[in-house]
């Protein structure tokens, strides 16, 4: 579960609660409902991966009706995954433009400038995310707060960050995950135990996720445990990084 991995999959969430109805057919109606059809309907096209389908349906939104924010937004993120950038970073900011407020759009934007490296702005988008009190999954605009400030170097208002995410929804992947790979960077060893047994109670582990497993387990001279991890990311993942990284760590021997 690498940084863009995290905030791709917490993203994917907020995609799915923004708009959660199946697309129905239509016949006869006006351009906005027209549009916002066409906009179910791109999403929906992207949760099954037909993205040229999907780029049809949101191109065809945003000409029914321009001013349909929503679109702008979905198409944003469907720009990002076909790494068109500045594409996707224009869809986001007409989006905003047109409609300012929506948490799940500007927790998005704020992903995708993480992801591109400008940390301040997407730290910005994410208290904007936060500010809406009606906001029922506050713990994911706060999850990507810190993961973003973890990346950027800043480890004390990452930890902020991801306590709070925590006290909105103490089982939260991606915020569990984060502090263990926080607390094992600060060397709190068990504390990043702690938060990585928590971690694979609630959620499958990946190959980012086996290579930390290791690292703690190794860090805390539970050797059986970190070779019982190591056997895993040989089986699961023989052609990852991470394993390439792993067995590059046993040649060294910096484990």
């Amino acid at each position: 579960m690498n940084w863009r991995g995290i905030l791709t999959a917490v993203a994917a969430v907020i995609l799915l609660q923004a708009c959660a109805s199946q697309p129905e057919q239509y016949s006869g109606r006006d351009l906005n409902e027209a549009s916002r059809v066409n906009t179910e309907l791109g999403i929906s096209y992207m949760q099954q991966g037909s993205l040229n389908l999907a780029m049809d349906s949101l191109k065809k939104a945003v000409e029914q009706d321009r001013s349909n924010a929503q679109a702008h937004a979905v198409l944003g993120v469907l720009h990002e995954r076909l790494e068109q950038y500045d594409r996707a970073e224009a869809s986001f900011r007409r989006s905003i433009r047109l409609e300012s407020g929506v948490s799940w759009v500007h927790n998005n934007f704020g992903r995708f400038l993480c992801n591109r490296g400008n940390y301040r702005e997407a730290q910005e988008q994410f208290r904007l995310a936060m500010q809406d009190p009606l906001y029922e999954r506050r713990e994911l605009p706060l999850a990507n707060a810190g993961a973003c400030a973890l990346r950027a170097g800043n480890d004390s208002e990452a930890s902020e960050f991801l306590r709070r995410a925590l006290e909105h929804s103490p089982n939260f992947a991606p915020a569990l995950f984060e502090m263990a790979r926080l607390q094992y960077r600060q060397e709190d060893y068990r504390s990043a135990r702690d938060y990585f047994d928590r971690f694979r109670n609630v959620s499958g582990m990946n190959a980012e996720a086996l290579l930390l497993g290791i690292r703690i387990e190794h860090a805390l001279g539970n050797l059986d445990d970190a070779a019982s991890l190591a056997l895993r990311l040989r089986a699961d993942y023989p052609d990852s990084e991470e394993l390439r990284d792993y067995r590059q760590m046993e040649r060294d021997g910096t484990l």
